[in-house]
């Protein structure tokens, strides 16, 4: 790992680019000879990523980006990608929408990328969308559910996990199976939180006689642990359930704070809030917490993609360190190689969308991909887990 000059220029440690594999050239030094396509060499592919890499979100652009590469220098150290070495170039924008449309335009613009992979959240990817579909730039495997970045559906873009419908639709049966009627959503007030409390509002009237009803919209900003105003709404609302739409820092300080008013109600989350980021931050207090999740448990070694992952944290001296945003990382990146390697030795961005288009009902070991001209998204996986009396995440 090196540190270069962030989006402004300074050697703050704003930008972080990982080089996968052995070399850790610029991307100046990208172009060449042996390929007419863009970020393409005879020995290396060059992606980029913007993700949250300082700041409150951080432990989810880490793990993400942490996934990938831990797929990719595996791949690397089997020589590759006919002969090609896959460099993961990572740029802070700490989950912030600006920053992010500037690292894309630096990476499309200066760096040269082959594709952009990996990048986490809504108003990130939103922000970085246009730029990647007029550029005509590859769009792999964002960390987002948001049917804003899923529809229209864009040929260059593909997502692997399931959308946010998805996850609020499984929330809801939950909620029904267990009695409970009013619900209190707290959700950030961004493409995030607005996103997934839309789904929820969806998922609501298609289940016209559910008895389920909404009591309370509390929004808060992004980021933030000032959650006082939404916890007086929620509260005066009387719910029995609480939705969060927020990443773990905001979810974490509002379980605490409503457990300690004396709040003994259910609280869900959805899967981008970072389950064991979550669970760090309310330790044994969050017991009952439920968490929606759209990839395998990282610790349930009965799948074959997660022995595999595991077994790559072990040699890299890292056993402990599975987490569901790695273990997406991990995924996405084993998805896109899989792309890479249908595409052929002639590597062309067109040639990617074609092979990741002709990718039906993959098994990457137990978790299914399946991609078609017509369809996008690889999956729509969803699962519940709980944070038990010990603050471990279990299913």
């Amino acid at each position: 790992m090196f540190f270069r000059s962030g989006v402004n220029g300074r050697l703050a440690g704003l930008l972080v680019a990982c080089a996968i594999g052995t070399g850790g050239a610029s991307g100046a030094a990208i172009a060449s000879t042996a390929t007419s396509e863009t970020g393409v060499t005879a020995d290396t592919i060059l992606l980029g990523q913007s993700a949250a890499l300082t700041g409150p979100a951080a432990s989810l652009g880490k793990q993400m980006h942490a996934g990938a590469r831990l797929y990719f220098d595996h791949i690397n150290q089997q020589g590759g990608i006919f002969g090609r070495k896959i460099r993961l170039e990572a740029l802070d924008d700490y989950y912030e929408p600006e920053p992010a449309a500037k690292n894309t335009r630096k990476l499309i613009e200066e760096d040269r990328v082959f594709a952009l992979f990996g990048y986490v959240g809504t108003p990130t990817s939103q922000a970085a969308l246009p730029l990647a579909t007029q550029a005509r730039v590859p769009f792999f495997g964002p960390y987002t559910g948001a049917r804003s970045v899923r529809e229209p559906r864009s040929r260059y873009v593909f997502h692997v996990r399931a959308g946010y419908g998805d996850e609020a639709a499984a929330i809801l049966r939950q909620i029904q199976t267990t009695g409970l009627k009013r619900v209190a959503v707290v959700y950030n007030d961004d493409a995030y939180g607005k996103a997934e409390l839309e789904e929820l509002e969806r998922a609501l009237k298609s289940a016209t006689d559910s008895g389920v009803q909404l009591v309370a919209r509390e929004a808060v900003v992004r980021n933030t642990v000032e959650i006082g105003d939404a916890m007086q709404g929620v509260i005066k609302a009387q719910p029995d359930t609480v939705v969060m739409i927020s990443a773990y820092r905001t979810a974490g300080a509002f379980v605490k704070e409503a457990l300690r008013r004396g709040y003994n109600g259910q609280f869900y989350n959805v899967s981008f809030v970072g389950t064991q980021a979550l669970a760090n931050e309310v330790g044994a207090k969050g017991s009952g917490v439920i968490i929606s999740q759209v990839m395998p448990h990282p610790g349930n070694a009965t799948l074959p993609v997660v022995r595999e992952y595991l077994r790559l944290l072990q040699a890299a001296g890292k056993p402990n360190e599975f987490d569901y945003a790695s273990i997406e990382g991990y995924i996405a990146a084993k998805a896109f190689t899989e792309g890479l390697r249908r595409a052929g030795k002639d590597l062309t961005r067109e040639k990617l969308v074609t092979a990741l288009e002709s990718m039906r009902s993959l098994d990457l070991g137990g978790f299914i991909v399946n991609f078609t001209p017509e369809n996008h998204v690889g999956s729509r996986f969803v699962e519940m887990t709980v944070i038990n009396s010990k603050g471990q995440v279990i299913r």
